[in-house]
């Protein structure tokens, strides 16, 4: 069994709140964690119609009964029941609830209307490096096509098959309750079509167009993919926080694994030709950052940079205003010198601010202690 970095948060602020939501995307592993960490909790799973029934013909006599430790998923199916969980931890502080879900529009809202303050949030995204273990089994273009689902890592199954069933369940299960789709073909489409762009700045005119949709539901479905947790937006930097906000975001998917099925490639020979290679390397680097930031209390701001002259720096990393981490993010194999010219332009910029300059790349040789270091991937989120 994968031992989870959240595990530790998440036993942590069991004991100072009453309720924990753990959240995340379908299939990322919640329920296990669950179930691993709180072997003495009773479970239930609300997909189950049978059972949700029954808890919602009677939801305070059924939490009242459960005083040892409750965990109940997919909690966002009975949304009534955030109002009698309140009700019951109000009386009884010392029952501990732990409600799993993976729609964050609807656990958000009831948390906000129901549990504010009695709940701690955390969110668990697929597999890191740092969880795998560095995989050293297999090669960068086998860890891309994998992802970090748990399934790929569990069964023998290709997982072009695991990918496959993920993507039809999200759809067939999740995507109808989150918004209304008239045409699936089209938002097959739209999905295949983000894969594509990943790395880029999101064009909702540009993509609905290709796709035969409006701009207003491009941006529809792109907002449901982002509360699914299958889709992230990276925003720019600016000292100015306003224009962070109205700037465009780089789109970059949580899992390279489904990025790869997406975009048809099944194997290592079809990946390491591929025009997007490159792109899908730069995502596997920014999604582990946000696994790094969610599965810790630490969360740093993360952003790109881009200015008017076309200078570049794929990764900025703020922990305070005045403290700046860059990094710049390269495939290669083999390391170029001019690998740090974004990264020493963007120090020039910031000065003392820019306490870190590293390009992360997919060679071997190191360098820490020079003005702009470099760094093997794997390595650099194993150690």
């Amino acid at each position: 069994m994968i031992h989870r970095q959240i595990a530790g948060r998440f036993l942590k602020l069991l004991e100072g709140f009453s309720v924990i939501i753990l959240t995340g995307p379908r299939q990322s592993g919640k329920t296990t964690l669950c179930k691993m960490e709180l072997p003495h909790y009773e479970y239930y799973n609300l997909e189950d119609i049978a059972q949700r029934e029954a808890i919602a013909s009677a939801p305070k006599d059924f939490l009242l009964a459960h005083a040892k430790g409750l965990i109940i998923d997919e909690v966002q199916l009975l949304p009534e029941l955030f109002s009698y969980v309140q009700v019951v931890v109000d009386e009884h502080p010392e029952y501990r609830f732990v409600l799993t879900g993976s729609n964050n529009f609807s656990l958000m809202e009831n948390i906000t209307q129901s549990l504010a303050g009695r709940a701690a949030v955390l969110t668990l995204l697929p597999l890191s490096l740092n969880e795998l273990g560095g995989a050293t089994d297999f090669s960068t273009d086998e860890l891309l096509i994998r992802g970090g689902y748990p399934a790929v890592w569990s069964t023998p199954k290709e997982p072009s098959e695991v990918y496959a069933n993920y993507f039809t369940t999200y759809i067939e299960r999740d995507l109808r309750r989150l918004v209304n789709v008239k045409d699936l073909s089209s938002f097959q489409l739209f999905m295949r079509l983000l894969a594509g762009r990943i790395g880029t700045e999101f064009n909702a005119s540009a993509l609905s167009s290709e796709v035969g949709v409006s701009s207003v539901t491009a941006r529809q479905w792109l907002s449901v993919l982002e509360a699914s947790y299958v889709v992230f937006r990276l925003p720019p930097y600016y000292r100015n926080v306003g224009k962070r906000i109205v700037k465009a975001s780089k789109l970059y998917f949580f899992d390279t694994g489904l990025v790869c099925f997406l975009l048809n490639i099944r194997d290592k020979n079809q990946i390491a030709p591929h025009p997007l290679r490159g792109k899908i390397f730069e995502n596997m680097v920014v999604s582990e950052f946000m696994k790094r930031s969610f599965s810790t209390a630490y969360k740093p701001g993360l952003f790109f940079y881009r200015d008017s002259g076309q200078k570049e720096v794929d990764l900025i990393e703020e922990e305070s205003f005045d403290v700046l981490k860059a990094y710049e993010i390269k495939s290669a194999r083999h390391y170029n010198g001019s690998f740090g010219a974004g990264l020493t332009y963007f120090k020039r910029l910031y000065g003392n601010a820019v306490v870190r300059s590293t390009v992360l790349y997919d060679g071997e040789d190191e360098l820490s202690d020079a003005a702009v270091a470099r760094r093997n991937v794997r390595r650099f989120f194993t150690e």
